[in-house]
């Protein structure tokens, strides 16, 4: 019987470099037929992807997004924070290329946050992997779905697994029957986490745009052009917060242009197009270096609290050349505002913060304005000159502020302060609530709240003294579940459990086993 086949490449003499033959040699990584290859180690999964041609991206990477403790990320996949961008785009298509397992880890999550779109999935195996297949099944899939009647961009992501494979995105077309393509690899080998990979997508679309004008004129965005200079908002926020702060540059002549990352790609356009870029979330290093290369000024920081907003509009002053007294005015418009506002909703406690969103320092600044004490700040996100005045002001009020924090430092810093409230990430959370601290998870009960101006001044109190006011039935729980097990003995057991400590520590042992494999291989 015949074998059926995709082409002639199964006749090809093997050689010791030949993926199919010698993987390691190939530089691949190990793959199942469904691309098991995802479970392989940060370290593997990089040298394959280097080998593979993806060195340069991977520099880029790094320099833009540098690595903390850690290999791998701890909060969730990288690529949500693209897919997210993407999603929420009018007339964006989003494919991914990547293990079903991780596609369909990612839908969920897109959906649980209401996308309400599909997304797209191009399936492989070893077979399309090492052969080449998957890149023109991933070409005929953008070639279907280019259709400019209800699609301005078709967005394709390499997930890890291409990524370490090689496959190059970089040879689909720039745009097809006027659809722009625009190809990106996210792994989680390269990007720490899911909020920079937001700025993987926005800086590559903001490329894409940059270009366009430079080539010739474009189409204006649907809301039509500001009759005043624009500032450009970078960074995701509360979609009060755009408004609060067009309130704020209206006594300066200004107005607030679009928030990066878009929801449509006109907006691109009309972002480029501004006096100035608020670096609102201070590591979208890639969406700066486009405007920067646009010749646009960036200002760190953001209008939060008494200090941020005085400190903040003085310095859109100086990007814009504006008079001092006109400034002046538009600080005195708000700044009693916004301390009346703490003056109405004052909060007395400790308080320790992490997250992983990237606004945690802004948090961080109007909490002690509230009167909180705030002796550690963690954030996943890394250090960049855009965050050195948030950091300034709160080192000299006494925080300890932790960039590219892990997991354990929030976990020790809540444990040796034993705040009267914890705010952090989901395991900070539920680790304080073991203990019986009052915590507060961040992502969706503190950075989904207005923080800006004399709306932002006033937006925590609530909440925080709520939440701080519960401490009491903290400790009532704790006693009332008092019992019913920790960690390989949690719930109701009617003996003892078997723990086998045996099996655990000859597991260690393989586990040991395998790192010190690693770490010798990683030196020759």
């Amino acid at each position: 019987m015949t074998e059926v086949s995709y082409d002639a490449a199964g006749s090809a003499p093997l050689t010791a470099n030949t993926a199919v033959d010698a993987p390691e040699a190939s530089g691949l990584p190990p793959q199942g037929g469904d691309g098991m290859g995802c479970h392989a180690g940060a370290a593997t999964m990089e040298a394959a992807a280097r080998a593979a041609g993806k060195s340069e991206i991977l520099d880029q990477y790094a320099a833009d997004y540098p690595q903390g403790p850690h290999d791998k990320p701890q909060s969730m996949c990288p690529a949500f924070g693209s897919l997210r961008v993407g999603l929420r785009m009018r007339r964006v298509a989003t494919v991914l290329s990547g293990s079903a397992c991780c596609v369909y880890g990612l839908s969920f999550v897109s959906h649980f946050y209401a996308a309400r779109r599909s997304v797209g999935y191009v399936p492989f195996n070893s077979e399309t992997l090492v052969t080449g297949k998957l890149f023109e099944d991933i070409r005929d899939a953008v070639h279907e779905l280019a259709d400019p009647d209800h699609y301005d961009a078709v967005v394709v992501t390499n997930l890890c697994v291409p990524t370490a494979s090689g496959v190059p995105l970089r040879l689909l077309p720039d745009e097809i029957n006027g659809v722009r393509i625009i190809g990106i690899d996210v792994p989680g080998f390269g990007i720490p986490t899911h909020a920079e990979a937001k700025d993987v997508l926005a800086g590559a679309m903001l490329n894409y745009a940059r270009k366009e004008v430079e080539a010739g004129p474009v189409q204006a965005p649907a809301s039509g052009k500001s009759d005043r200079p624009t500032v450009t908002l970078l960074g995701e926020m509360f979609p009060a917060d755009p408004m609060m702060i067009g309130a704020m540059l209206a006594p300066l002549g200004l107005a607030a242009g679009p928030v990066v990352p878009t929801r449509e790609w006109r907006e691109l356009y009309a972002a480029l197009d501004c006096g100035a870029v608020a670096a609102i979330h201070p590591f979208y290093t890639a969406s700066v270096r486009e405007f920067e290369a646009a010749g646009r000024p960036i200002i760190g920081s953001a209008p939060v609290g008494h200090d941020g907003t005085a400190a903040w509009l003085a310095a859109i002053g100086e990007a814009f050349n504006l008079p001092k007294d006109r400034v002046a005015a538009a600080q005195n418009a708000f700044l009693p505002a916004i301390k009346a506002a703490f003056a109405a909703r004052p909060i007395k406690g400790t308080i320790t913060l992490s997250g992983y969103e990237g606004s945690e320092l802004l948090v961080a600044r109007l909490l002690i304005e509230s009167g909180a004490e705030v002796p550690y700040v963690g954030t996943a996100c890394p250090k960049t000159r855009w965050s050195d005045s948030d950091r300034d002001w709160l080192e000299a009020r006494g925080v300890k502020v932790k960039f590219r924090a892990s997991l354990e430092d929030d976990l020790s810093a809540m444990e040796a302060i034993r705040p009267d409230l914890a705010i952090g990430t989901t395991p900070v959370v539920q680790k304080a609530k073991e203990k019986a601290i009052p915590s507060l998870y961040f992502t969706n009960l503190i950075s989904a709240r207005p923080l800006m101006g004399p709306a932002g001044a006033g937006s925590l109190g609530e909440v925080v003294n709520a939440a701080m006011a519960g401490r009491d039935r903290m400790e009532s729980m704790r006693e009332f579940f008092e019992g019913v097990g920790h960690g390989d003995t949690a719930g109701i057991w009617e003996g003892s459990p078997n723990l086998r400590p045996d099996f655990r520590a000859a597991h260690q042992k393989k586990l040991d086993k395998a790192a010190r494999a690693a770490q010798a291989e990683a030196m020759i």
